[in-house]
């Protein structure tokens, strides 16, 4: 008899056409997949991220039970549960006799590092659902001196006929993002996304989860995840009928009590593999094409996939495992308090810091331009940022997490994402958000007791990091508005800053 071969599935990989499954024998081999300890504890994992991951892959191996493969799978309350992934695969071994395991490429450094090292014969697959292969983005980057998602976003269109035109782009633009930029307003009528109410398997989830990571950060509940293909797809056509046509003009907008607006809440569905990035962009486009929301909002909305999310995994692949020790800028304050929940009288950032806290979501304005341009600001450990974000979001895997913040939000990389650091003061968030009304800061004001801290940081940034930016064409007139200030005014600015960073690092309320 031949002996089986362990297919293993991991908890984002739970796509039936995955590579793993492709390559496996359903007659011959065994799938193993497994709740372990390890992969709920590298980083304090917010609850509802944990029981999301629990959930669906319960589901997905009842799914492929029921299409006839043979499934090993581990709760982390089994008894016999080894704890670890390789451990799993070690004990599953010995069991059946297997002596070769076939898995898909994780999409973190370090479990594939994990695997490479277990005592098993491996045969690691590439994770072909992304639209570009590692090979082809590696292709792409090789010679250019700076890799810039605009370009990548344009060969990608051409390559997959998305909004395009025969050799041109729909509408006569790649990019649209100029009208994609508006403020919040009254009276937008937001339509709440289904909310998928915890059904037996869900409800064990959060159960086991509360009871073994009660102490993380996070609220396990309201938990209105989707956690299986159906409800997935359900996810996407309300959002394609109800919030696509109104994304492109307020995706960039922060709305109190509005946390969804005109976003999906896909980004979960879509890590985890059970939607399809290219499935999703041409639902988008058909809703184009057929009249039913406007240009501007699906080129946005497919820009965000097929353009920075395809980058971002493109531009982790391509760096490698060290990117996650990238500090460009030398910045090493610990991560304030306020990020865990401790009080602060800035409204903006209580209001995502406790959306992230009840939701473990917050969408990407506010995850770049309130808490990664506050840490970014401030001078915190981009490491500890990285381990915030990969931590409290229900969509935080390493290969798409760790650029996001080390590269675009933290410029920690140097420079490898983005061609500026993403930072602004006060009055940015004051434009696209209604977090500054009512605020104990007075966001108008540049100096003094009230002066929000943004706008005081904003200046000491750019002071302390002048060598490495007053020459970048961006933000060279920057500077020159700064020179251009009273000497007593900017040094007045600077005391105040040092002053605010003293009382952050003291653990006061600020």
């Amino acid at each position: 008899m031949v002996a089986p071969r362990l297919v293993l599935v991991l908890g984002d990989q739970l796509t039936q056409s995955v590579a793993a499954l492709r390559a496996a024998d359903r007659g011959r081999d065994l799938v193993v997949m497994a709740e372990a300890m390890d992969e709920a504890t590298y980083a304090p994992h917010h609850p509802q991220k944990i029981a999301l991951f629990f959930a669906a892959m319960r589901k997905f191996a009842a799914r492929l039970a029921a299409a006839g493969w043979r499934v090993a799978y581990s709760r982390l309350d089994d008894p016999d549960n080894a704890g670890s992934i390789p451990a799993e695969l070690l004990r599953r071994a010995e069991e059946s006799g297997a002596v070769e395991v076939i898995a898909t490429a994780p999409g973190d450094w370090r479990l594939r590092a994990a695997l490479e090292a277990a005592p098993l014969r491996l045969r690691m697959l590439e994770d072909d659902r992304f639209i570009c292969s590692a090979r082809d983005f590696a292709a792409w980057a090789k010679g250019r001196k700076t890799l810039r998602m605009e370009w990548f976003y344009r060969e990608m269109r051409r390559r997959t006929g998305l909004l395009m035109e025969g050799d041109a782009p729909a509408g006569g633009r790649w990019n649209f993002d100029a009208e994609n930029r508006k403020p919040p307003k009254a009276g937008l009528g937001f339509t709440d996304p289904p909310a998928f109410a915890p059904d037996r398997t869900v409800r064990e989830a959060l159960d086991l989860v509360a009871d073994r990571f009660g102490a993380h950060f996070g609220d396990p509940e309201p938990f209105a995840w989707p956690t299986d293909r159906d409800e997935a797809l359900t996810l996407l056509a309300h959002f394609l009928r109800h919030a696509l046509p109104r994304f492109g003009d307020f995706q960039d907008a922060m709305a109190t009590g509005a946390p969804a607006m005109f976003h999906s809440l896909l980004s979960p569905a879509l890590n985890l593999g059970l939607l399809l990035p290219l499935e999703v962009c041409r639902a988008a486009e058909a809703e184009w094409r057929a009249g039913r929301a406007p240009l501007n909002a699906v080129e946005g909305f497919i820009r965000q996939i097929l353009g920075w999310r395809e980058f971002i995994r493109g531009v982790w692949s391509l760096e490698g495992p060290d990117y996650m020790r990238r500090n460009a800028l030398g910045h090493r304050r610990k991560l304030p308090a306020l990020y865990w929940g401790a009080p602060t009288r800035m409204r903006c950032m209580a209001e995502v810091v406790g959306q992230t806290r009840r939701l473990a979501y917050a969408h990407h304005i506010q995850r770049l331009m309130v808490s990664g341009n506050f840490a970014l600001l401030s001078g915190v450990d981009p490491a500890e940022v990285h381990r915030w974000y990969l931590s409290v979001y229900a969509d935080a895997v390493e290969w798409v997490e760790a650029p996001n913040t080390l590269g675009m939000s933290q410029f920690a990389d140097g420079g490898a994402v983005a061609s500026k650091p993403y930072v602004s003061s006060g009055a940015y968030i004051n434009r696209m958000s209604d977090y500054c009304r009512g605020c104990a800061y007075d966001v108008k004001a540049r100096t003094g007791p009230s002066a929000c801290p943004f706008n005081l940081l904003y200046w000491h940034f750019l002071d302390r990091h002048r060598d490495r930016f007053a020459a970048n064409p961006r933000m060279g007139p920057i500077y020159r508005g700064w020179d251009g200030r009273d000497s007593a005014a900017r040094t007045r600015v600077l005391a105040e800053a040092e002053a605010f960073l003293a009382r952050l690092d003291a653990g006061e309320t600020v």
